[in-house]
């Protein structure tokens, strides 16, 4: 039987799927801030629980010179600000074992990145924060090998664990998605969230960064609601051409509402 989480009042594991959504990293306050509010006012009207993301740094960028983020220490006041003012819980990802631990005393959920999904250091102290922990598939792992994962985290005693599918790779700067995943995840006892943007990323394709496909968001998030999954993930910002990482592949928030009510009348017909 697959567990239901409780995050700050929002049922991950059941009905209606759960929005995880925001810009890839923290650009500036006023920006993420915004955004924030944007997401918080288009899920309370559509009736779809919401968890904002953001990230204070991206370490896995393509190129050193991509902008990465204002770091640990900015970016958490940052997020903790959004989670006062909105009252919406709070998930960002972690780097290394030390960041763990520092960000799960400000946020709800900590995310191990689907590129770190084996590294069992992080793992373990993701789990030891007794937050919520968000496990990304990596995009070279196959679902079935996602239960030696979350069997890491279930040995601190922890046992509030999300999965996200987010694609396979698929020869060189492709991913695809099996959506034979989705029920395999499902298997193994916990939420599963599917990764809407970053399922459509072309990793390295642009020369020095990542390019994307954004005009498959819909369509697989579509296909992956009606396969159950319990949450949602989608990179969104208000210009994704202006946006400092992963514009490519990023919603733009105008689009957001018309997505979200198609997603929430496919979950309600299951």
């Amino acid at each position: 039987m697959q567990k239901e989480i409780d995050i700050r009042g929002i049922k991950v594991g059941g009905r209606p799927f759960v929005f995880i959504g925001g810009p890839c990293v923290i650009e500036t306050e006023a920006i993420t801030m915004k955004i924030a509010e944007l997401l918080t006012d288009i899920t309370t009207k559509i009736g779809i629980p919401f968890i904002f993301k953001s990230s204070y740094d991206k370490a896995n960028r393509t190129s050193i010179t991509s902008y990465r983020g204002p770091g640990i220490e900015e970016g958490l006041k940052v997020l903790s600000k959004i989670r006062d003012a909105l009252g919406c819980p709070i998930l960002t990802d972690v780097h290394s074992k030390e960041e763990a631990g520092i960000a799960g005393d400000v946020v709800d959920v900590v995310q191990v990145p689907a590129l770190l999904s084996r590294q069992t250091d992080i793992l373990i102290a993701c789990g030891r924060t007794g937050k919520a922990v968000n496990i990304k598939k990596g995009q070279f792992m196959s679902p079935y090998d996602m239960r030696h994962a979350i069997e890491k985290v279930e040995n601190t005693g922890n046992k509030n664990i999300i999965v996200t599918e987010r694609g396979t790779c698929f020869g060189y700067n492709t991913l695809v998605n099996d959506f034979r995943a989705i029920p395999i995840l499902k298997g193994l006892g916990y939420p599963v969230v599917f990764d809407a943007t970053h399922s459509v990323q072309r990793p390295g394709a642009l020369q020095g960064c990542s390019g994307g496909e954004r005009e498959f968001v819909l369509p697989l998030a579509k296909a992956a609601v009606a396969l159950g999954v319990d949450g949602v993930f989608m990179e969104v910002h208000i210009d994704p051409s202006k946006a400092l990482c992963d514009g490519e592949n990023s919603v733009a928030i105008g689009e957001l509402p018309d997505y979200l009510r198609i997603l929430k009348r496919i979950g309600e017909a299951l």
